[in-house]
């Protein structure tokens, strides 16, 4: 085992008993919602993944330490220190655990301590992407080139819309990563279920998915997998008023000068702004769904 990870008890336990483990990132915590938001929607998805089968195991880094599995006590810690955490992604592993600190895991770096734990689903809200107008800032989220290199199932609602849709699908292609659309021909907009973009695959039930990424894995075939999750219909958001909010999301962030890994945190916070709130409260139920779909996945693959 990595000399840098400590696994849960619980967590290690379910792994070398060979049950369903569902992995969880912690920059949802810190930096997704405020306190005591953040803390009480952890915990729900903890209760939603328990209630469907599997072990829920956040992932995050403390005091210099890779976590898998984290105690309520620990979620609240992370939930009230918020954005006073560091955003952890590849780049940053080495240097927050060489100076003993605090770092809350992107999807990047939840893959990566998934995988050296041995956790292979995750569950996640959405993932990074290409940002609109990466053909000139470059802006391409770490997430991509961890779904191309490590064996984890990422099962999420979607790319963030705040990004460039059609360009994510693209990169994801020429790294031969599989996008599967769980129920759906096309890739959730994250706030809405529909973007117009076609996904590679369409399954229907977790143990056709739970099947294709044991398959994949057996092949040894390098990365991971994405699923692609519509958020529930009742919370789906209009998407003419979900486009118009990132439009004027986008506008402010050039205007404020903001770029690299603050860019995500702005936009979705003015997203929320500028919505009223609903935003949030879609981003919360479609995680809530996400979870549950990642624990039957989990108890499938283990069957």
């Amino acid at each position: 085992m990595n000399k840098f990870l400590d696994i849960k008890p619980e967590v290690a336990q379910a792994l070398a008993e060979g049950k369903p483990v569902v992995a969880l990132e912690s920059t949802i915590i810190s930096h997704g919602m405020p306190y005591p938001q953040n803390v009480q929607t952890a915990l729900e998805v903890d209760r939603i993944i328990r209630e469907n089968g599997a072990v829920p195991a956040t992932i995050a880094i403390i005091g210099g330490r890779l976590k898998a599995g984290l105690s309520p006590e620990e979620i609240e810690y992370f939930g009230k220190k918020g954005t006073q955490i560091a955003k952890a992604s590849r780049r940053d592993l080495a240097a927050l655990c060489a100076r003993g600190e605090d770092g809350a895991t992107t999807v990047a770096t939840t893959m990566i301590i998934a995988h050296m734990a041995g956790i292979k689903i995750f569950a996640t809200g959405g993932i990074g992407g290409v940002h609109r107008g990466a053909e000139t800032t470059m802006d391409i989220s770490a997430d991509l080139e961890e779904l191309a290199s490590t064996p984890v199932m990422v099962v999420c609602a979607g790319a963030k819309s705040i990004l460039d849709l059609g360009l994510t699908l693209e990169y994801l292609e020429t790294h031969g990563v599989p996008v599967i659309g769980y129920g759906t021909p096309e890739l959730p907009a994250f706030y809405t279920r529909k973007s117009g973009f076609a996904v590679d695959y369409r399954i229907d039930t977790p143990e056709e998915v739970a099947k294709a990424f044991k398959t994949q894995i057996e092949m040894g075939l390098r990365g991971g997998m994405l699923l692609a999750n519509p958020i529930p219909e009742e919370y789906s958001m209009d998407a003419d008023e979900i486009s118009g909010a990132i439009a004027e999301a986008l506008r402010q962030c050039a205007e404020n000068g903001v770029h690299g890994k603050e860019t995500t945190p702005f936009l979705l916070a003015k997203v929320k702004e500028l919505t009223g709130g609903d935003s949030l409260n879609a981003n919360i139920q479609l995680m809530y769904n996400n979870a549950a779909v990642a624990a039957k996945i989990a108890a499938a693959y283990c069957k």
